[in-house]
């Protein structure tokens, strides 16, 4: 018998990429759902997926009766800003006795998942925040680092492609930051930052040099007391186009001013305006981090990996955590119920292993 999946956000950028992943699982049923029931099924027919896919109209604001109807056995939910969400999603899954996991790159949203865990354990389903690129893959290279040394310092960043697909909810999720404080684990001490400062580059592995500034995600929190001798952590994103990146970073001096208001209320125009660079761009993002500690000797240890993703493949990556979790609970695998974010789940060769049939190169050094 197959699982049914429910797919928020499934005809978007981010879940139309799990959607086409998991079309093709015998065991599992497809429910693209999203505010257009049209779009929704439109893009369901065109999966041509192993069990006949449908749409449904569900809206986040309000899930609970629509995905009560769906009747689905897993939840994944696409749709961002996280930002700015609160817990209604995950609570409809509970409450229809469904699996949950989410591509949440929200700090709070990710770190304070736990305050579900009673509720999820009373229905007996799994509730799985941050099933992305942070923090699942960044703590699986971490992880592996830990077996060695212990983790001292980490500095690690993406910088996306200029040719690639941007969705609305990712804008406004980097915009909502940009200029504003949060904190971050610097020389010992949780220190005050700003978003899209810190500004410095990286030198690539065939991209060459590309510009980062600081960036939240649930990792800051979440890592200082995964790793305890941890004593340095920086984060960073940035834009392939160095004039793309420079110009994002005056604007959140005019933030950190007060000059500006957030930039997320303007997510649309300044998403528009950020594909007129294209033409200056290419379709190969890359992830770079930098991992020191010592051993059991106190002997200085380095990891440096890098992954370059080309073909426009990059997205995938993110993606990928989410898809791995709906074909282990489909095939009939047990995740022990309860509510956390993503890490200990999935392992770094798990991880490496299902991007190898994309144009996705890891690389260490």
């Amino acid at each position: 018998m197959s699982m049914r999946v429910a797919i928020l956000g499934g005809y978007g950028n981010f879940g139309g990429y799990v959607a086409r992943a998991l079309a093709s699982d015998p065991n599992i049923e497809l429910v693209i759902c999203g505010r257009s029931k049209a779009k929704a099924d439109a893009f369901a027919a065109s999966l041509g997926a192993a069990n006949p896919a449908r749409g449904a109209a569900v809206d986040i604001a309000d899930p609970l009766d629509a995905l009560a109807a769906i009747r689905p056995g897993l939840v994944v939910h696409t749709v961002g800003p996280f930002q700015t969400q609160d817990y209604r999603v995950p609570e409809a899954a509970i409450a229809c006795g469904a699996h949950y996991c989410d591509l949440a790159d929200a700090r709070a949203f990710v770190a304070g998942i736990g305050e579900l865990g009673d509720a999820a354990r009373k229905a007996g389903v799994a509730v799985i925040s941050g099933a992305s690129s942070v923090p699942c893959l960044t703590a699986a290279y971490l992880d592996e680092a830990a077996k060695v040394m212990e983790v001292e310092s980490v500095d690690y960043g993406i910088s996306a492609a200029q040719q690639t697909n941007r969705g609305l909810g990712t804008a406004s999720a980097i915009l909502s930051y940009v200029g504003r404080p949060f904190t971050m684990l610097r020389s010992g001490a949780m220190r005050e930052v700003h978003g899209w400062q810190g500004l410095h580059s990286v030198t690539y592995p065939e991209l060459g040099r590309r510009w980062f500034g600081y960036c939240d995600i649930p990792d800051l929190d979440l890592f200082p007391a995964r790793y305890p001798a941890l004593k340095s952590q920086r984060f960073a994103a940035g834009h392939e186009i160095a004039s793309l990146h420079f110009g994002t970073w005056l604007l959140s001096w005019g933030v950190r001013l007060g000059l500006l208001p957030r930039l997320d209320r303007w997510s649309g125009i300044l998403l528009k305006a950020s594909f007129l660079f294209d033409l200056l761009g290419s379709d190969r993002s890359g992830f770079h981090m930098v991992i020191r500690g010592r051993d059991s000797a106190g002997r200085e240890l380095a990891r440096r990996h890098w992954l370059i993703a080309r073909s426009g493949h990059g997205p995938n990556i993110p993606c990928m955590p989410a898809i791995l979790i709906a074909r282990r609970l489909a095939a009939g695998e047990r995740i022990e119920e309860g509510a956390r974010p993503c890490l200990d789940l999935i392992s770094l060769e798990e991880y490496l292993g299902a991007l190898s049939g994309l144009d996705i190169e890891a690389i260490d050094g």
